[in-house]
């Protein structure tokens, strides 16, 4: 299911490259408008196309709606699994665990993965009152490797700062991660599923690690994106 808009088609693309390059078929497809408020013409094809998967093309409230019907429409009692391609944890709490239980997203950052995860996630809800996402994680471990490299080039000139930000690794919560040429940050990520309701111990306790997905397979190479820089000398 895509969102129509250039977001949606772009993802649904690199979408179905990844599953064919894995051996999966893409077996149909359906596009639904921004934010319509009856999803029942775009789940209906997906129930009746033969799926045992349903990837969600899709963010924020029109993912939220999609789950919810998807529910309520008997998808994942009828074994489609669904995959929310695009998802962070505040939907997933909008959701609740009765309905988002047995969701599959990926995520670079997740609260309680690890004890430097953890540490972030403690300090942004002494604040926030709610557990940090993967963007505000990943916004916050930028500007600080940003910040750093100030520090070590001794400018905030922006040449200077920009190689020096390449140079230097990154800490990404106490995990590594780098910076390739053509400006894309390069670090693990983990396949979750949403957790039961009877699994959960905790507030916010809503993901369970399926596996990892290591950087270097992660992410397109330099030579697909076709960027200036990665062969520029600069």
């Amino acid at each position: 299911m895509t969102v129509d808009y250039a977001f949606g088609h772009a993802m649904y693309a690199d979408g179905k490259a990844a599953v064919e390059k894995a051996g999966g078929q893409v077996v149909g497809r359906v596009s639904f408008p921004f934010n319509p408020q009856d999803f029942a013409s775009f789940l209906m094809p997906a129930q009746a196309s033969g799926a045992n998967i349903l990837a969600m093309a899709s963010t924020g409230g029109d993912t939220v709606s999609a789950i919810k019907q998807a529910h309520e429409f008997g998808l994942p009692d009828s074994g489609i699994t669904l995959v929310g391609m695009l998802t962070f944890i505040a939907d997933v709490h909008t959701l609740g665990l009765e309905t988002a239980q047995g969701l599959y997203v990926a995520s670079e950052y997740y609260w309680d993965q690890d004890d430097g995860s953890r540490a972030f996630a403690k300090r942004f809800y002494d604040v926030e009152k709610r557990m940090p996402t993967k963007l505000q994680a990943a916004t916050y471990a930028a500007v600080r490797h940003y910040l750093k490299a100030i520090d070590a080039a001794g400018t905030d000139e922006s040449i200077a700062v920009n190689n020096k930000m390449r140079e230097l690794p990154v800490d990404f919560f106490g995990r590594k991660a780098r910076i390739r040429k053509d400006g894309r940050v390069i670090y693990d990520l983990g396949l979750y599923q949403v957790k039961k309701p009877s699994e959960s111990r905790a507030p916010w306790d809503y993901y369970k690690k399926i596996a990892d997905i290591p950087g270097e397979t992660s992410f397109r190479s330099e030579t697909e994106g076709g960027c200036k820089l990665s062969s520029s000398t600069q």
